[in-house]
């Protein structure tokens, strides 16, 4: 694996099914020993599903960290995480036991069949953008119109985000 300097990632989780809190915590766990040092780890929310709306209601979280592993070989870590945890994704944006996505990768841009960063639909969805916010609320990539804190402000969906519990990591070492 070629070598590039620590870039800053965020990454978001999801989880409708089974014991969510706990999943999320697991992945979390998880991340270091995929090359992701953690920075900061949003508060959880629970969030109405989008998009396809005949499914239980989700929780999310925003991870921070510093990771050196390239963006696609990341991404390639992040889906075999998934596949270890059980989860299958039967259905385009339907229910899963965890949902990895790469939101931010430093200042990069990649478009690309298999990634695409700056997530593409991250700016339109609440349920990504309140998470962020809170961890990152000056973050602006240069692709952006505005601050992490003014696309929360500015989005137009309006699905129900509520946070329900603080930073993961104390709970789960």
């Amino acid at each position: 694996m070629e070598k590039i300097k620590p870039e800053i990632v965020l990454i978001s989780l999801g989880s409708n099914i089974g014991d969510r809190e706990k999943n999320l915590r697991a992945a979390i766990a998880s991340l270091p020993e995929l090359g992701v040092q953690i920075k900061k780890v949003s508060s959880i929310y629970e969030t109405e599903p989008v998009d396809l709306l005949e499914q239980p209601s989700f929780l999310n979280c925003v991870v921070e960290g510093e990771t050196a592993v390239p963006p696609v070989a990341l991404l390639r870590e992040l889906r075999a995480l998934e596949r270890r945890m059980g989860s299958k994704k039967l259905v385009p944006r339907g229910p899963r036991l965890i949902d990895l996505d790469i939101l931010v990768y430093g200042e990069q841009m990649i478009d690309s069949p298999e990634l695409q960063v700056p997530h593409p639909r991250m700016h339109l969805r609440r349920f990504v953008l309140a998470p962020l916010a809170e961890i990152a609320p000056d973050l602006k990539h240069s692709s952006w119109s505005g601050t992490a804190a003014e696309l929360l402000a500015t989005t137009d969906d309006k699905s129900a985000v509520k946070k329900i519990s603080g930073d993961l990591r104390a709970r789960s070492q």
